[in-house]
């Protein structure tokens, strides 16, 4: 009996050593087979691809300009005309770029006492766009560039809105008609934006042209002339008619008159 129940305990012993043996060695082979499979699709495609980027930020030239120090003025302008918000599509919307000549927050304090004040919403505006090339243009490339350059306030024609550059090695004169500056610096540039600092707020003559005196009046050509009185020749040609009146030459008169009397 005994012999019975030990030869029953080792049936059931081998029994369930079979059994834990298949279910590891089933988790095994399922685990090599799943790093055999990862392992061909790496090999036949390569190694899997980074994610790609996100479009960059929009440019925001306020930022720009902020960072540059001293530009408060001209960024207060922007916003307050809302032309920021403008060259913030241009630039993002648009694959021509954009150059800015940065007036500093000195060169708007060298303009005579209440010069902007004296500028309407729209001459603020000109102002700003006259600023403003429409265009990307490098440093190298001012010295091939064909004046007069066209700004974003519109009529480039003498007496409007004209903007010549002229440069003399690595330096780059600006010319309005009214002012004359040079680039100082550069603020920033990349493929899209280019923004250059100049010492001197940009006037176009469009705006500030001086203004010319009014001529005299001219004088009338069929307006009567003055009525002369005699002149000092007629009153001596008088005065010498006068003379030979026969009241002068009375006593003689008489003497004739007496001898042809006395003679009948």
């Amino acid at each position: 009996m005994a012999e019975c129940m030990c030869m029953r305990e080792r049936e059931r012993e081998r029994e369930r050593m079979e059994g834990f043996s298949t279910y590891h060695l089933a988790t095994i082979f399922l685990f090599i087979f799943n790093i055999a499979g990862k392992a061909r699709g790496q090999a036949a495609g390569g190694p899997a691809a980074a994610p790609a980027p996100g479009p960059p930020p929009p440019l925001n030239v306020t930022a720009v300009l902020e960072k540059g120090g001293q530009f408060r003025t001209l960024i207060r302008l922007l916003q307050s005309t809302q032309l920021d918000e403008r060259i913030r599509g241009q630039l993002n919307n648009s694959n021509a770029g954009l150059t800015l000549f940065a007036p500093s927050d000195n060169a708007f304090s060298s303009l005579s006492p209440g010069t902007l004040n004296t500028l309407t919403n729209q001459q603020q505006v000109t102002l700003l766009q006259y600023h403003i090339i429409p265009t990307l243009i490098t440093l190298s490339q001012f010295q091939t560039v064909s004046n007069p350059l066209s700004t974003q306030a519109g009529d480039s024609s003498p007496g409007q809105y004209p903007l010549n550059v002229t440069t003399a090695g690595n330096q780059v004169n600006i010319s309005t008609g009214l002012v004359n500056t040079t680039i100082s610096g550069t603020v920033y540039s990349d493929n899209q934006l280019a923004v250059y600092q100049v010492d001197k707020v940009l006037l176009p003559l469009g705006i500030f042209r001086p203004s010319v005196p009014a001529p005299p009046p001219k004088a009338d050509k069929n307006a009567s002339a003055p009525t002369e009185g005699p002149s000092s020749r007629d009153s001596a040609d008088a005065s010498s008619i006068n003379e030979w009146r026969p009241s002068r030459l009375g006593l003689p008169f008489a003497v004739a008159v007496s001898i042809l009397y006395w003679s009948f």
